[in-house]
């Protein structure tokens, strides 16, 4: 059977108790639209509180450190996300890459964590666009990916996803072209199979980010070997995020 669609909202460094109100309308929507996965990553100050809110969205965190506890001032431990209500971590996005030097070691590490916590993951990976012009994209993304990876899953309980974000297409307002996200996607796809064997591999969902809106999202989330999205900026308000989800209703009808 397949798994259904999964759109999940990344609200970044964004949102105060007052954004509470968007989490509830998400969560009152994704009830009737049982066809598609819904989540969303508020920042961790606001983790408990939606997971408090949400009756039918899952809640997860943006990140979590490598180790169990200790002397890790403002860190946060994959024991701890779990304790906060969250149930999935997304894990090696490119602004934690770029922005904090995160190698792909880090991400690994960071993934047997919260593994060993009882979260789901979502593995992030992406090119920037030096490399895609240079012809590198796909061996560079696959590679990465490749040494961000958990050695094992179990894709019965769908613990892992991954999202493909080339770089430059984050919050730019370009996107590849639905051709060029299917190559990639089936170059993923092909690394999870020939990493977990066919059954495991074919399960793992592989979502789509990159300046996906309402207005595109039909387009994007059809591409070949998509398994959802992952959504920045549009996800902070209900209205433009549940445009998405909305797209990816109408697919699943079609």
């Amino acid at each position: 059977m397949a798994l259904r669609p999964y759109v999940v909202g990344n609200w970044k460094m964004n949102g105060t108790r007052a954004m509470l109100a968007e989490a509830r309308a998400i969560d009152r929507s994704a009830q009737r639209l049982m066809k598609v996965e819904v989540a969303l990553a508020p920042p961790f100050t606001l983790i408990h509180a939606v997971h408090r809110e949400a009756e039918q969205i899952g809640v997860g965190a943006q990140d979590c450190s490598p180790s169990p506890d200790g002397a890790y001032t403002g860190d946060i431990s994959a024991a701890m996300v779990a304790d906060s209500g969250a149930k999935f971590v997304i894990l090696g996005h490119s602004e934690r890459r770029q922005g904090h030097g995160e190698s792909d070691a880090l991400v690994l590490a960071k993934a047997d964590a919260a593994l060993a916590a009882g979260l789901k993951l979502i593995v992030c990976c992406g090119e920037t666009e030096a490399t895609r012009d240079a012809g590198e994209a796909e061996r560079f993304v696959t590679g990465q990916l490749a040494a961000s990876l958990p050695a094992a899953i179990d894709a019965a309980d769908e613990r892992l996803s991954v999202a493909y974000e080339p770089i430059w297409a984050i919050g730019t307002g370009r996107t590849p072209t639905v051709a060029d996200i299917g190559t990639m996607h089936r170059a993923i796809r092909k690394l999870l199979v020939e990493r977990y064997g066919e059954e495991q591999g074919s399960a793992v969902r592989i979502l789509y980010g990159g300046s996906v809106k309402p207005e595109n999202a039909r387009e994007l989330l059809g591409a070949d070997e998509v398994g959802g999205a992952l959504v920045g900026g549009a996800s902070l308000t209900a209205e433009s995020f549940l445009g998405i989800v909305m797209a990816s209703v109408d697919l699943q009808d079609a």
